[in-house]
């Protein structure tokens, strides 16, 4: 398989998403990951190039000098025969060469001492450095039980000689010292690195957080950039959008405070002048009129002004759906609620009743019963609303959440109310940070199904 091919494979085990599968979620592991990676594959290169090339020059080179010193002495003993001269050869090597040199007279190899052997790394070096220092001399190499000598022995015509060589002689120490400063000034420099991403990932989750709650409609400080450029830019446009939105609130609360005067002064008015009017047919009618436009001011007010001024708190919503149901039950609507005994949640508890209430309003104005379950899971409160109703078709459910749209051709308030209550329900429950969904309930009417953060 050529190299074009390899890396075509690589390429489709990316684009694959398997790799993508074993990454990491958060930004901060994955900057781990980044700086990880690279001090680890530089030390694994370094460690390569380093054993495979220093050290195994520098133990070529010290097991080359050991065999000399043994082939040294050996000829050493052959040229100068006699007790005497061998005592003092045997002293020098001890002196002079750091090795330990016995001879055993008469002494044989082991048996099989001939028959090749797999030594490791120091011994077959070593080997290697005896076999061309003493091509005609067997030997065996063997090391003791603590690893810390060599032991030598080698044949002689008549004798057997012992050398024992001390690790000094055949380790570097240099190679414990060079790893260990290695791995120390990674751990060091993975510390540092640690720390810098803490400090660059506080800014991002602090601006994370503040988005998710202000998304949620509650409120939010405003908070000091910090971090890198980038983010300190991201946090100035987020003020920036928050300041813009909530002034726009504000303009929209004023404007409608006005709006609300001088609608609600003519109808007062026109009240007055239906009061003092003589009972006939045409008054009930006007009567009827003013009425329904009074509604009709209401459901827009109450859908342009939102839920801004309330405040978030923490409620359960467990009480609230309780009464909730009592009220329905008390206006003769047939309802049954399953709920547990405590659940509580962040929420504008006068706002989300008037969501909830208007829920089951539209449901008890074309069902005859209606259920309502409320549950949770690990990440959000789940409340489902089930009615026996005609339930709405699929191709029109979204279209029920758009202002003042109404499956009812006519505008008859008795029949389909204004058209706002499922949009002031959804901008509720996305106020709360939720989703809202319509299906199709097992009784066979409509089912709303809300999602709320916990």
């Amino acid at each position: 398989m050529g190299r074009l091919e390899i890396l075509k494979n690589l390429y489709r085990l990316i684009t694959t998403g398997f790799l993508k599968k074993l990454m990491p979620r958060t930004l901060f592991a994955r900057s781990i990951l980044i700086v990880v990676l690279p001090i680890l594959f530089l030390q694994i290169l370094v460690t390569y190039i380093f054993y495979e090339r220093h050290w195994d020059d520098v133990a070529r080179r010290l097991a080359q000098g050991v065999a000399g010193d043994v082939a040294t002495v050996i000829s050493m003993i052959d040229r100068f025969p006699g007790n005497s001269a061998h005592a003092y050869i045997l002293s020098a090597a001890r002196g002079q060469m750091r090795l330990a040199i016995s001879i055993d007279e008469g002494g044989k190899l082991p048996a099989g001492a001939d028959e090749p052997k797999e030594y490791g790394f120091l011994e077959s070096h070593l080997a290697r450095a005896l076999q061309e220092s003493l091509p005609a001399r067997p030997f065996v190499i063997s090391t003791n039980k603590k690893l810390e000598s060599v032991i030598i022995l080698v044949q002689l015509p008549d004798a057997l000689l012992q050398v024992i060589v001390h690790d000094k002689r055949l380790f570097s120490t240099t190679t414990y010292i060079f790893v260990m400063w290695m791995v120390a000034i990674s751990l060091a420099l993975l510390s540092i690195a640690l720390l810098f991403l803490r400090n660059q990932m506080r800014p991002i989750r602090q601006l994370a957080a503040a988005a998710e709650q202000f998304g949620k409609g509650q409120f939010v400080d405003d908070f000091k950039s910090s971090g890198a450029q980038e983010i300190r830019q991201a946090s100035r446009a987020f003020h920036v959008m928050k300041h813009r939105i909530l002034r726009q609130i504000t303009q929209r609360t004023e404007m409608l405070a006005g709006v609300s005067h001088d609608l609600r002064t003519p109808l007062t008015r026109m009240k007055l002048q239906l009061a003092m009017m003589p009972d006939d047919g045409d008054k009930s009618s006007l009567e009827g009129d003013v009425a329904d436009m009074e509604q009709m001011v209401e459901g827009y007010l109450a859908f342009a002004r939102g839920q801004e001024a309330e405040a978030v708190e923490t409620a359960d919503l467990s009480e609230l759906f309780h009464e909730i149901i009592n009220n329905a039950r008390r206006q003769g609507t047939a309802i049954s609620l399953k709920t547990p005994r405590e659940l509580s949640v962040s929420i504008r508890p006068n706002s989300f009743k008037r969501c909830i209430t208007n829920l089951i309003n539209n449901g008890a104005r074309h069902a005859t019963e209606i259920w309502v379950e409320v549950g949770s899971d690990d990440a959000d409160v789940i409340i489902t609303i089930d009615d026996d109703g005609p339930g709405i078709p699929k191709e029109n459910r979204d279209d029920v959440f758009r202002p003042f749209y109404r499956l009812d051709p006519s505008r008859n308030t008795e029949t389909g109310g204004s058209g706002l209550g499922m949009t002031i329900a959804r901008d509720v429950i996305h106020g709360h940070g939720g989703q809202i969904a319509l299906g199709t309930s097992p009784v066979g009417g409509l089912r709303i199904e809300i999602r709320l953060p916990k």
